[in-house]
């Protein structure tokens, strides 16, 4: 617009090209940088500039940035500020065009201009409907895809649960056989020692068949990505110093007491009961805001019994944050590790504040002892 008001004659009725139509040629220009932030500053700048302008009477008649404006605002604002837009436009062009000097006035030039304004707002419509088709196909394609993936998925769990089932129940044979030779190769091993041998062989093969069929199983149920196992013995409750300076680095003291004398625990139970420990030690640092826990392990004659508890909330650690109910899966895995052995469990807030976790692990085999 500048290069029109320096080149541009000026015609009957015009006044020369001033500092002030310069200034209001940027004023009326300007808004198209700015439009998409203040859209409705933008469009009273720029049709307050062009009325001004029309009424100076300046050479180069300024209706390209209002077509523009028109089309941006349109395009990237709400529907209803576009409406405001083209009838503030059309009403804005047709008081500047009132003020024109009569050689620049004419019925086309009435026509054309709030007809362009029309066709702005119109074709910048038609594109902001394209964009939202295109858009809403584009999620559209996004959702069937991760709903193919989840149904993929869903169709991988289930078939490996059913492999694992026909699996298991291979297992479950080769270790019914091996109780059954077992027996006869203990029943026999005195009076018929070659019996014994073959019941021993059986017994060496079906179980060799059962560790092949195990580790298949094991592959069936790993995840994808998942690490493969450790060769690192599982910890067990003779881990829990280990644990409890590991928790020390995160702000929280421990203090382990261990009742009752340590009998022969399962490898299972010993596992089970180091993690219920673990995930509620680690339940305190989440979301106790506690600075002190403690952890007592009492050895039972058929059992093994866990009690963790915190002394409430306190002063929060640094990188911790503020005590808040526990929303994730914690307690409910802590509860199914305690199911499948049968035992106890509870999990709750104390009279006194704080927090207690309590299981109770019975040992397969042996019976308690009652009083």
């Amino acid at each position: 617009m500048t290069v029109l008001l320096a080149t541009k004659r000026v015609q009957a009725g015009e006044h020369p090209t001033t500092p002030v139509a310069y200034f209001l040629a940027v004023l009326l220009t300007g808004p198209l940088i700015t439009h998409r932030k203040f859209p409705r500053t933008s469009l009273a700048i720029c049709l307050a500039a062009l009325i001004l302008y029309a009424a100076g009477r300046f050479t180069a008649y300024p209706g390209l940035p209002v077509f523009a404006l028109t089309f941006g605002i349109t395009l990237h604002s709400s529907r209803r500020l576009a409406l405001v837009t083209v009838v503030a436009a059309a009403a804005a062009m047709t008081v500047a065009l009132s003020l024109q000097a009569p050689s620049e006035l004419s019925t086309s030039t009435w026509i054309s201009s709030e007809l362009l304004i029309v066709v702005a707002w119109l074709a910048a419509e038609n594109l902001r409907n394209r964009r939202a088709r295109w858009a809403e196909l584009h999620a559209r394609a996004e959702r069937l895809e991760r709903e193919r993936e989840a149904e993929a998925r869903r169709a991988v769990t289930e078939e490996r649960l059913r492999i694992a089932r026909e699996l298991h129940d291979v297992v479950a044979h080769s270790m019914s056989v091996i109780a059954v030779q077992s027996a006869v190769g203990n029943h026999v091993m005195d009076a018929q020692p070659e019996e014994a041998r073959h019941a021993l062989a059986a017994i060496e093969a079906t179980s060799r068949s059962a560790l092949t069929e195990m580790r298949r199983l094991l592959g069936v149920l790993r995840q994808d990505g998942e690490p493969a196992g450790s060769l690192v013995p599982a910890p067990g409750l003779a881990d829990l110093a280990p644990l409890a300076a590991q928790v020390q680095k995160a702000g929280l003291s421990v203090w382990i007491h261990v009742e009752g004398e340590r009998g022969q625990v399962p490898p299972g139970v010993d596992l089970s009961a180091y993690r219920i420990v673990q995930e509620a030690l680690t339940n305190v640092i989440k979301h106790a805001g506690s600075s002190t826990a403690s952890v007592t392990v009492c050895y039972g004659p058929g059992s093994v019994m866990l009690e963790i508890t915190d002394d409430g909330p306190g002063t929060p650690r640094a990188g911790t944050r503020p005590a808040t109910p526990s929303t994730g899966h914690g307690i409910i895995g802590m509860r199914e590790r305690v199911a499948v052995f049968g035992g106890e469990f509870a999990a709750g807030p104390r009279a006194d504040g704080g927090f207690r976790v309590f299981a109770r692990l019975p040992i397969p085999g042996v019976t308690e002892v009652t009083s």
